[in-house]
């Protein structure tokens, strides 16, 4: 551990594995678990629950997400509840490191982020073994993501796959997320059903 560019911060009942290289800023909150031989790098936040692995730099996890195999996380944020697949990993420089771009469904247009950006990925989301994330991708809450190749760089909500047509059946979503928290201990609660229902209906 390296905490001569910015402090390390250790919660409770987490830990780091051994192997590990870790330079700061980094906070592992609690309950959290970094597995052996991972390589992380500041600005670094791995929310509370999580598991970390592989090499990870400027990110943060939110709580109960994981990324606990080798590939690459960078200049990203990954949502609550979310799963990375062993060996997926995200670009974060276009090969002529020109501006990256993300797109603001909101608004409906781009955002521009500088030279580096990485993938930003909504609650509950999920993607397969060796998914490989294009610079600047948004992801959005409730989606599978699976792919041959680079993903598209937006993802709507409740995607199954990631050609933004073939959506994830609602009834299914649910009871896939409860079989999440269940891994953890936990289910899913009245409130965040009525929440991703009303989120299903309008998207």
């Amino acid at each position: 551990m390296n905490a001569s560019a910015g402090p390390i911060y250790i919660g409770k009942n987490a830990e780091l594995m051994e192997g590990c290289m870790v330079r700061g800023p980094f906070a592992l909150c609690e309950g959290s678990l970094v597995k052996m031989g991972s390589k992380i790098y500041g600005a670094t936040t791995i929310g509370p629950y999580c598991l970390a692995g592989g090499e990870i730099k400027n990110s943060v996890l939110m709580a109960y997400s994981n990324k606990a195999h080798d590939g690459y996380l960078g200049d990203s944020v990954i949502g609550e509840w979310c799963n990375l697949g062993a060996g997926t990993s995200n670009s974060n420089i276009k090969n002529n490191c020109g501006e990256v771009k993300y797109w603001v469904h909101g608004d409906k247009k781009e955002m521009s982020a500088g030279t580096k950006g990485g993938l930003l990925l909504g609650d509950y989301s999920k993607a397969a073994i060796n998914t490989s994330f294009n610079t600047g991708t948004t992801v959005g809450i409730c989606c599978n993501v699976f792919a041959q190749g680079l993903t598209p760089k937006y993802i709507p909500h409740f995607s199954w796959g990631c050609d933004g047509i073939t959506k994830y059946k609602l009834s299914n979503a649910l009871d896939d997320i409860n079989k999440w928290k269940q891994l953890k201990g936990l289910a899913i609660t009245e409130r965040e059903k009525k929440i991703l229902t009303d989120i299903y209906k309008n998207n």
